[in-house]
């Protein structure tokens, strides 16, 4: 049990290591490392079902020493998991922010883009040009009464209020 545990160990260090690597890691060796990484984890856990095993062997005064020395690798190697497992979503968090940044940067953006398609609907059903020009003077007439009317609600509450006090 001696030797497989000190393997262990030695291969929980290292993937320690590993993981100091896997932050300064280029973009394209990054998924070499992670899968090396998970590689390595892996091997550990069948390592520990294999020490669990041989622990359970031991003779009785050494048994919960063994125990607790193999549940200790299994906690770290549980921390492994999930450092390894955060890293690769800030990963994926950060390359699709990336991502969704460059298709912004490149996408051109047209000026009036829903008034030609207004344009264009109104032309299907058979408005013409000077129709709708129409339509749209009167929209921006329609604005300043409706502010005018607004303000001339708001003065003659003022009024109401100043009489009534």
């Amino acid at each position: 049990m001696e030797p497989l545990y000190q393997q262990t160990h030695k291969q929980v260090h290292e993937i320690q290591s590993h993981m100091g690597c896997l932050e300064t890691a280029d973009r394209q060796s990054v998924h070499l490392v992670e899968n090396e990484i998970q590689a390595s984890i892996d091997q550990i856990f069948s390592h520990l079902e294999r020490l669990e095993i041989l622990s359970s062997k031991e003779p009785p005064n050494k048994r919960q020493n063994a125990k607790l020395r193999v549940d200790q690798l299994k906690y770290d190697v549980q921390h492994l998991q999930t450092a390894l497992r955060n890293f690769q979503h800030r990963r994926y968090t950060r390359e699709q922010q990336e991502r969704q940044r460059e298709e912004l940067l490149s996408r051109t953006f047209t000026t009036n883009g829903t008034q030609k398609k207004i344009l264009d609907i109104a032309n299907m059903l058979g408005l013409s040009n000077t129709v709708m020009r129409l339509i749209e003077k009167r929209a921006f007439q329609d604005k300043y009464f409706m502010i005018g009317g607004m303000l001339l609600t708001c003065a003659v509450m003022f009024l109401v209020v100043q009489y009534l006090t």
